[in-house]
């Protein structure tokens, strides 16, 4: 009986932690159309989830990088929001295909196992895999062939690096993620950089002004929103029904300034 429960508890804590209720019941709710598809990339296969909106004319594509606990409920719920507000999702999931024994996120017993896999991936290896996404998306029968990048947290970071690596991104936004450490590569920076803050994160607000010292000195625009009481990941934070005012509020702020910023840019 004990090694039932302690079997029931570890279950409980793995759904908590990979795939949120309440995403998964969005997820599961969705009247919108959604699909996995494999790319190849860096000699092996690059799962990634597609979510289309009810439309019935071609929409801007958005390449979705997830965060540090990879492509889980939250991240693929994040997805199908957007292709609610009527564009499609390319959300590949950049670790997958990289173990023997988890084929994608959700295959891994618990989020922190899926950290440790994304924080053993080089940069390099990740940019190629954006790459083929970006192929992809950019030629989607259903897409107008112009391509926006999103991320979170790790995949805020990912998205400013990967606009400093492709010139024909229509705009990018990071959310609580860092600028390249590297000067010189906000120079190749092409894209308008939009970010995202919340007030009660530090340790990347800390990084601001360095990134918009180098954004300026090579003439590139950076315009970013800082949401006070706002904490790190206050996006899927404030998904959470039981989540604080304050993230709830960035979140539905930060929501309709997605939508201006990739109407704006259409």
């Amino acid at each position: 009986m004990k090694s039932l429960f302690i079997l029931l508890y570890l279950s409980l804590i793995s759904t908590t932690t990979l795939g949120q209720t309440y995403a998964t019941a969005q997820l599961e709710h969705s009247p919108r159309h959604h699909e996995w598809i494999k790319l190849k990339s860096n000699g092996r296969d690059l799962s990634c989830f597609i979510t289309y909106p009810e439309s019935s004319k071609s929409a801007t594509v958005i390449l979705l990088i997830h965060e540090n606990r990879g492509l889980n409920d939250w991240a693929r719920s994040m997805a199908d929001q957007l292709s609610e507000a009527g564009y499609i999702v390319v959300a590949p999931d950049l670790i997958s295909g990289i173990s023997s024994e988890y084929e994608k996120t959700m295959d891994y017993p618990n989020s922190d196992q899926a950290r440790t896999s994304i924080y053993a991936l080089e940069q390099p290896e990740v940019l190629n895999d954006l790459d083929a996404v970006f192929t992809y998306a950019e030629n989607m029968p259903a897409g107008t062939g112009q391509v926006a990048v999103m991320g979170f947290c790790w995949g805020g970071s990912q998205t400013f690096t990967y606009a400093a690596h492709n010139d024909r991104l229509l705009a990018a936004m990071v959310f609580y993620g860092t600028g390249p450490k590297n000067e010189a590569l906000y120079e190749n920076i092409t894209a308008p950089i939009y970010g995202f803050y919340g007030g009660s994160d530090q340790r990347v607000n800390a990084t601001l002004p360095a990134s918009e010292a180098a954004m300026k000195q090579y003439q590139k625009q950076y315009e970013y929103e800082i949401y006070e009481g706002a904490g790190h990941a206050y996006m899927r934070s404030g998904d959470d029904p039981n989540g604080s005012q304050e993230n709830v509020s960035a979140r539905d702020k930060s929501w309709q300034r997605i939508k201006a910023i990739l109407k704006h840019s259409n």
